[in-house]
């Protein structure tokens, strides 16, 4: 490597100096981490194939074994059986976007329907917003019930005869709670709607906390009704960015995903998701880390974040001032402020925790409605759980000593 190249890299790595150290558990949102080592397979393998284009597996068959072996495995874990299919996606995002676009298509060719709506609770993805604005479908958010789960009878009441969608999480991102799945797919079924679970959070976790032994509500292709899942791999699956799967319970129900068109002067074209050209690399990288890691990892992994998750849920609820949105039902969970004694707002804004939080390195989502804290706990963060407790306390007390003398919005840089 010559002097120029490493004087780029170099940069590049500078670059990056302040960014959270999410390999030390200091972010709990939007990155993973299982260990030095799996994080080592996944970035050689995402090496490798970083410059090959899944667009044509004609020209990369190794990329072809890829998404296929990939895709095999995560049915198996969701009980897709022989007649399920699917593809790899660039995330949950993309995954979604096809289960939407896929039941509009459905919709259209075998029922007429040209003015399509999505049922779902107000507690699924933004994504799903996303997919109906890009697509023309109209989105009737129905409120969750008492404990943020889809509330199905509401939702009965929502559907027409352009309903070409219901929608359920497994787990919902906001509260970490799982939805009636078999409700909502039982009402799918009776009415002939295609019925999406969004497990891109649990679609990992899920399967093999059900092999630990945890108490798991029925979500997945064992449920009549259930016509596609979207599964995360870069998420709770440890590979590298930008590898999902989306899968449908038959060969023709994925049909209405893809696109294909001779249209123009450059023959035939073909494309099984949103994008055209993308990276063989995730592909690679999710086949290495999935082999790499077996079921023996996986339950390892998933344990670890399980048991962390709950270890925090624990602390929390014993944190007077704090109130826990839900009892999470895998590894994700939010939390406010406890409500003033003399209304129902809350004692303090926990906003002001997360800056603070911010200010000792750890990085937590905020969310709303209602006013709350969300973290997405992984394997990493069993080894932090009780340094972030210490700096949580400290937040929280800074923040009540702070309002106790009126000095509530900025709180700057407290020491």
């Amino acid at each position: 490597m010559d002097d120029v190249a490493q004087e780029v890299l170099r940069q590049v790595a500078e670059i990056g100096a302040k960014d959270l150290n999410w390999k030390q558990g200091r972010a709990f949102s939007l990155a993973y981490y299982a260990g030095a080592d799996v994080q080592e397979v996944a970035d050689q393998a995402l090496a490798m194939y970083a410059s090959t284009n899944g667009l044509n597996a004609d020209a990369f068959p190794s990329l072809k074994k890829f998404q296929s072996e990939v895709v095999q495995m995560v049915s198996a874990w969701v009980h897709g059986g022989d007649e399920s299919a699917g593809f790899m996606t660039s995330g949950g995002t993309e995954s979604i976007l096809l289960a939407v676009k896929g039941s509009r298509e459905r919709g259209r060719q075998e029922k007429g329907i040209t003015t399509p709506n999505v049922v779902l609770p107000t507690s699924a993805h933004a994504a799903f917003e996303k997919a109906c604005y890009y697509f023309g479908l109209e989105s009737r958010r129905i409120a969750v019930d008492a404990e943020w789960r889809a509330d199905v009878t509401a939702m009965s009441a929502a559907i027409d005869s352009n309903t070409v969608l219901l929608v359920g999480s497994a787990p919902q991102y906001p509260q970490g709670v799982i939805d009636p799945i078999s409700e909502i797919a039982s009402l799918g079924l009776s009415m002939d709607i295609n019925v999406h679970v969004d497990a891109c959070m649990g679609g990992v976790t899920l399967p093999f906390l059900e092999r630990l032994g945890v108490p798991i509500t029925p979500w997945d292709f064992r449920v009549d009704g259930v016509t596609s899942i979207s599964v995360d791999l870069h998420k709770y699956g440890y590979t590298a960015k930008g590898a999902s799967v989306i899968l449908h319970r038959s060969k023709k129900l994925r049909s209405y995903q893809t696109f294909v068109t001779d249209n123009w002067l450059g023959g035939f074209y073909g494309s099984s998701g949103v994008l055209g050209t993308k990276s063989g690399g995730p592909m690679a990288a999710a086949w290495a880390v999935m082999n790499y890691l077996g079921d023996a990892g996986y339950l390892r992994l998933t344990k670890a974040a399980y048991d962390a998750c709950q270890q925090l849920a624990d602390a929390i609820e014993q944190f007077p001032e704090l109130q826990l949105r839900a009892r999470p039902d895998s590894t994700l969970l939010s939390f406010g402020a406890s409500e003033s004694n003399n209304d129902s707002s809350p004692m303090f804004d926990i906003y002001a925790v997360a800056d603070l939080l911010a200010q000792r390195g750890w990085y937590v989502d905020k969310q709303s409605p209602p006013a709350s804290l969300h973290c997405t706990v992984n394997a990493v963060h069993g080894a932090v759980i009780d340094d972030f407790l210490i700096d949580l306390r400290w937040a929280v007390d800074e923040v009540l000593t702070h309002d106790s003398r009126g000095e509530r919005g900025s709180y700057g840089t407290i020491e």
